[in-house]
């Protein structure tokens, strides 16, 4: 079987290595062959919206997946060939337009931020009025690692903000005080079953997710964490992983937004559980039995971002696992991440923040 993958970011290429021990083999189709994922496989290089490169990559494979939630759904959409499109279309269409997510959410009972459509300078002093201060202005679309927001603390912001995103679609909400912020990777099958990674603790910085540590060990937020998940696999007959991020606020969740694809912050289950996110995604969108999400211990991500530490350094320590995804170096992009897996949540801190120190100063300033 092969399987197509629209995007060939880091996403797409640890896909493809969690999929060739399967016996799987992949083909890409990106804008630019010169991707992390065209290193380990062949590529259609073309725009996300050509619509004779995507029948090309649906004839040639037999299901077609894609690594960013922000690949255009009309493209997607009646393509000739064989191919199956998994996660189902109408998931990533939820969750490319922040309101449409929102809505989603409510529909479903998974309690979210309090929010407006904004559409114009008017609508946003009506939402402010209604919603309160602080809140963040948000660009309904395109926006992932903190891009396209802007928070507002006084009326004073309305004319900044407005300046800054008016010219698209946008979403005001309230600016939620929360006390951490968790995520839950779950995958469905073809066959419908269901399983869920422990939930992940999650530390930003700028809007970019530092530093995943996992498990996160508190059951009442696990049992939220998975009904709001099994929600949205069940309403959207949902095949591979998704991810919802949350805020934690005096003890209950608070739905940040959702990922129809493998996520940043399961990165960690490459060596820290039985099946990593990227082969269970593989598994389910090809119509394999789920592989086990029991977590092998406890397991740090510490993501590199804007340029990469000095190799040897990290590799002379034991146990430390190192992906460069082979980027170009760039302020606030991705290069990388590192992981590590020990015995007790204590042992994982400890190691964890020492090499946050390292990489990531800031951060660790930040939260020590």
């Amino acid at each position: 079987m092969t399987i197509g993958i629209v995007g060939a970011g880091q996403l797409g290429r640890m896909m493809a290595l969690a999929g060739y021990p399967l016996g799987f083999d992949f083909l890409f189709l990106d804008k630019d062959a010169r991707t992390p994922g065209g290193q380990v496989g062949p590529i259609l290089e073309g725009a996300f919206t050509d619509r004779e490169l995507l029948g090309r990559l649906c004839e040639r494979c037999e299901v077609v997946t894609f690594d960013w939630e922000n690949i255009p759904v009309e493209a997607l959409e009646g393509l000739p060939g064989k191919a199956r499109i998994a996660p189902p279309l109408r998931a990533l269409a939820a969750a490319q337009d922040r309101l449409s997510e929102k809505r989603t959410f409510e529909l479903l009972g998974i309690a979210t931020t309090r929010y407006a459509a904004v559409d114009s300078r008017a609508a946003l002093e009506t939402a402010v009025k209604s919603i309160g201060l602080p809140g963040v202005l948000k660009t309904r679309t395109l926006g992932y690692d903190g891009k396209g927001q802007f928070v507002l603390r006084t009326s004073a912001d309305l004319d900044a903000a407005w300046k800054a995103l008016g010219k698209a679609p946008l979403l005001y909400e309230n600016l939620v005080p929360f006390d951490r912020e968790v995520s839950i990777v779950a995958a469905r099958g073809l066959d419908g079953a269901i399983a869920f990674y422990p939930l992940n603790l999650n530390v930003h910085r700028d809007g970019i997710l530092r530093l995943t540590r996992a498990p996160f060990a508190n059951a009442a937020l696990t049992r939220q964490a998975q009904r709001a998940a099994r929600r949205l696999l069940e309403h959207f007959n949902y095949v591979g992983v998704l991810t919802i991020e949350f805020f934690v606020a005096r003890g209950k969740l608070i739905a940040n937004e959702m990922a129809p694809r493998v996520h940043n912050s399961g990165h960690w289950t490459i060596e820290g559980a039985d099946t990593s996110q990227f082969e269970n995604h593989v598994r389910a969108i090809a119509g394999l039995p789920l592989g086990s999400t029991r977590a092998r211990g406890h397991s740090a991500m510490i993501n590199l971002i804007g340029e990469l530490p000095a190799r040897e350094a990290i590799l002379a320590q034991s146990a430390l696992h190192w992906h460069d995804y082979g980027k170009s170096a760039r302020p606030g992009r991705k290069l990388g991440h590192v992981t590590l897996v020990e015995n007790t949540a204590r042992q994982r801190d400890l190691r964890a923040f020492k090499v946050l120190g390292r990489v990531d100063r800031a951060t660790w300033l930040a939260i020590r």
